[in-house]
């Protein structure tokens, strides 16, 4: 456990620090599969005008499933898909999914190239940036309640790293229009700080003599300022900018 453990911090770090979109996407098809997943695909889009954004995606698609997989136009049926156009919350799919929205002739034909289960989710940022990441197999997930939360945990973890990643070496004109943030104040900073060591709010204010409440309202003051929509990318920011260390 405390490899496995080992070998995801390793990929967060890697997808950070990844110089090309090769080495992008060779870090994201590894962590992938180091979770137990043989598919994966990591999009950013940016948001022209009402109607108008630019998409570019990193996966490992097989080829005789790429065509269908690279039209967006059946992402308007597709449950998974408008479930991450809409929430920040990850989805967790399979048959069931597709057949209550009444899209099961769409998930025979995908489960034919080995899409049968998976997770997906968004991160929707400022500016209009958003950035997708779907993680598919063949076999069932865990079935016990514990596996799977670290699971999800742990991709959602890795889409903070990679989505940092995907900007400078994907789409870098999505982060040209990020503008400097307002200046943190020293509690913003502190209460970073903690949550870079895994503190929750309630621990934060602890430590800090103050109340949870407070802690989250400097955390949230943080994240506007950085301009993320969770503390962990604002965590993430801060140490990239050198605010935090």
């Amino acid at each position: 456990m405390d490899g496995s453990n080992s070998m995801l911090q390793g990929g967060y770090q890697a997808v950070l620090e990844a110089r090309s979109r090769e080495e992008f996407r060779h870090e994201v098809i590894r962590f992938a599969q180091s979770l137990g997943f043989s598919t994966v695909s990591a999009t950013v889009v940016l948001d022209h005008t009402v109607g108008e954004s630019e998409f570019e995606t990193v996966d490992n698609t097989p080829e005789s499933f790429s065509s269908v997989f690279a039209d967006r136009s059946s992402w308007r049926q597709d449950p998974v898909m408008q479930h991450c156009k809409r929430h920040s919350v990850p989805i967790v799919w399979n048959q069931k999914t597709y057949v209550a929205s009444g899209q099961a002739e769409m998930w025979e034909e995908q489960a034919r190239f080995g899409y049968h289960t998976g997770i997906a989710l968004a991160l929707h940022l400022p500016e209009g940036r958003h950035f997708f990441l779907g993680v598919d197999r063949d076999s069932d997930l865990p079935r016990e309640p514990v596996a799977m939360t670290q699971m999800v945990a742990n991709l959602q973890l890795f889409a903070v790293y990679a989505q940092e990643a995907a900007w400078r070496v994907v789409m870098p004109k999505g982060h040209e229009s990020v503008t400097l943030p307002s200046r943190l104040t020293p509690r913003e900073l502190e209460c970073l700080r903690w949550t870079m060591d895994g503190k929750t709010a309630w621990e934060v204010g602890t430590i800090l003599s103050i109340t949870e409440r407070t802690a989250v309202l400097h955390l949230n003051n943080a994240m506007h300022k950085l301009g993320c929509t969770t503390k962990h990318q604002a965590v993430l920011k801060a140490l990239r900018m050198g605010l935090i260390r």
